[in-house]
């Protein structure tokens, strides 16, 4: 249910209640909002009504300030009963600072007179994942979507979207904390790969534990400080232990894929990270059958009852984006 449409039966109950007062409350607020509607010839969504009981909140504050200031205690006490029914209508976990950056936003979208989605987009994605997938989507989005603003951030960590005031972010191994809204966009399946150059003249493993054999490129995790070791299985559903030598340890995958390129030795590596890589033959994936099966890369988002237009455009352009193009199995180790 909407925010309008929870204020409209809200009415009703007023009306079956006979609360003549706060009956009176809720109709002044449904005109503000209907008066807002027919002024920009739009429909009001939970952010922009936000923004109408804002302005009835600060409005009633300030009668309060100047009747009290009059000695007129009795209309002084009418205000205060209609900011105590117009306040029930606002997030109360929401901070001060929050809520004016809530409306801020609601004012920024609407504008322009179609109310078209505005204002900065922070996103946060992987560099590999960003650059490759997500960033050639910017010109057709912006095309669709001129008064958004892309903030991209290219990082390899789960952020904390609610705590640094990030709108979404692209990734995988994301705690879903409470408040949060995840899409899934394509799996991630890590595979074996090694460049033509270094397997020449050496026999390809038969099965993931004679990769133990070769030089290993291996990632020391930004969150644990361990390095990640994989069990890999097969189309029977059996699973071996893929273990890597430590020859080459770094902290982030694209140096990890060029490591391999270089020939330094084999990796296991998400196929995300090296599809154009394997595709133009710059490196060679080993064992075909096997994979280890890392979860997904997702679209996360706060699930905020007042999610912005901006966000809601980008979470739906991005994930029918990877639908036409079939990205999720183009990523799959079985394709």
């Amino acid at each position: 249910m909407s925010l309008k449409e929870r204020i409209q039966e809200d009415m009703k109950s007023a009306m079956r209640a006979a609360e003549k007062e706060r009956l009176a409350t809720v109709r002044l607020i449904l005109a503000a909002i209907k008066q807002r509607e027919v002024d920009e010839r739009i429909v009001l969504d939970d952010t922009q009504v936000l923004s109408v009981l804002d302005k009835m909140v600060k409005q009633r504050r300030e009668s309060i300030t100047q009747f009290e200031a009059g000695k007129r205690a009795d209309l002084a006490a009418k205000e205060n009963a209609e900011l105590t029914v117009i306040s029930a209508y606002l997030p109360t976990q929401l901070g001060e600072s929050e809520l004016d950056a809530l409306i801020q936003t609601a004012i920024a979208e609407t504008a322009a007179h179609n109310s078209e989605p505005a204002g900065v987009l922070k996103v946060s994605m992987s560099p590999t994942i960003g650059l490759a997938h997500i960033l050639p989507l910017l010109p057709p989005f912006l095309a669709r979507y001129p008064r958004i603003t892309p903030e991209w951030h290219f990082e390899n960590r789960p952020v904390d979207l609610i705590a640094e005031n990030y709108d979404a972010a692209i990734g995988g191994a994301f705690d879903l904390a409470p408040g949060l809204v995840s899409r899934t966009l394509a799996p991630v399946h890590v595979v074996a790969v090694a460049s033509p150059a270094y397997m020449s003249g050496r026999a390809p493993p038969a099965d993931p534990s004679e990769l133990a054999a070769y030089h290993g490129i291996v990632m020391r995790s930004l969150r644990t400080g361990r390095i990640r070791h994989w069990m890999l299985r097969n189309m029977n559903g059996v699973e071996v232990a893929g273990t890597l030598s430590e020859t080459v340890v770094t902290n982030d995958p694209a140096a990890m894929r060029e490591a391999a390129r270089l020939g330094l030795g084999v990796s296991l590596i998400a196929v995300v990270d090296v599809l154009p890589l394997l595709e133009r033959g710059d490196l060679v994936r080993l064992l075909p059958d096997w994979y280890a099966d890392a979860g997904a890369f997702s679209l996360y988002y706060p699930s905020r009852t007042l999610i912005s237009a901006k966000t809601r455009v980008f979470v739906d352009f991005v994930v029918n984006a990877f639908r036409s193009k079939r990205l999720d199995i183009a990523f799959s180790a079985n394709h």
